[in-house]
């Protein structure tokens, strides 16, 4: 569905992206937005993380419930995602959401302003976010992310670009990050449901057909994924 090409006189595209935190949306938004550069994308996470390191009233609101390894609620991140979102749809672009929704609630509040066209949902096994998000450290004021495991920067705990230091978010903690994908599942299976329940909405793990607007990709590496969604 997604290698359909279209121009900019044609009608906007809405999609999102679902998954649990660490499994690989960003990564994947990445390629999405390299080989589809019609889209514009819009990531809860990064919005979030801006407000913290911003330190706004909804950022410091946010951060109390993230640093407990909590769901920021729905009504700071619904006001947070449509506002983001506002300027892109009323000119009527393409956009890619990433993160967002998480809940049912989200979902039918998202319903109010858009029309959605494609769904990705990756599902990737807990154990591998665990070992990847505590593996993963940033520097903060660029967003640039790191692994010891798969991409190390080139001095250790410093940002290859500035030699800043790195650091680890309080949400990449072990325990940290097993309780929120834990309380991810729980919101997010419903979601899940509530898409597959509607209308032209289907979970597939073959090749996807005409019609599809949902489909679920497993696997533990992006780089395998993501050529599936491509050609989906």
């Amino acid at each position: 569905m997604m290698t359909e090409a279209y121009s900019p006189e044609e009608d906007s595209r809405f999609a999102l992206i679902l998954g649990k935190p660490g499994g690989g949306k960003g990564t994947i938004s990445g390629k999405i937005l390299t080989d589809f550069p019609q889209f514009h994308h819009v990531s809860s996470g990064d919005i979030l993380r801006e407000h913290v390191r911003q330190e706004t009233t909804l950022g410091k609101q946010a951060y109390r419930y993230m640093q407990a390894g909590k769901l920021v609620p729905d009504e700071l991140m619904i006001g947070l995602v449509l506002e983001e979102s506002a300027p892109y749809l009323s000119r009527g672009e393409s956009l890619l959401l990433d993160g967002f929704p998480r809940t049912v609630v989200q979902a039918q509040a998202l319903e109010q302003e858009v029309s959605i066209d494609i769904i990705v949902n990756l599902e990737i096994p807990t154990d591998t976010i665990v070992e990847r998000l505590t593996d993963r450290w940033i520097h903060e004021p660029s967003g640039r992310i790191y692994s010891y495991g798969y991409k190390p920067p080139q001095t250790h705990g410093l940002d290859d670009l500035t030699g800043e230091p790195l650091i680890q978010r309080p949400d990449d903690q072990p325990e940290t990050v097993r309780a929120r994908l834990l309380q991810y599942d729980e919101a997010t299976l419903p979601l899940v449901q509530y898409y597959e329940s509607k209308p032209l909405h289907h979970t597939i793990n073959g090749g996807g057909k005409d019609g599809d607007v949902l489909k679920t990709f497993r696997g533990t590496q992006s780089d395998i994924i993501y050529p599936h969604v491509k050609d989906w």
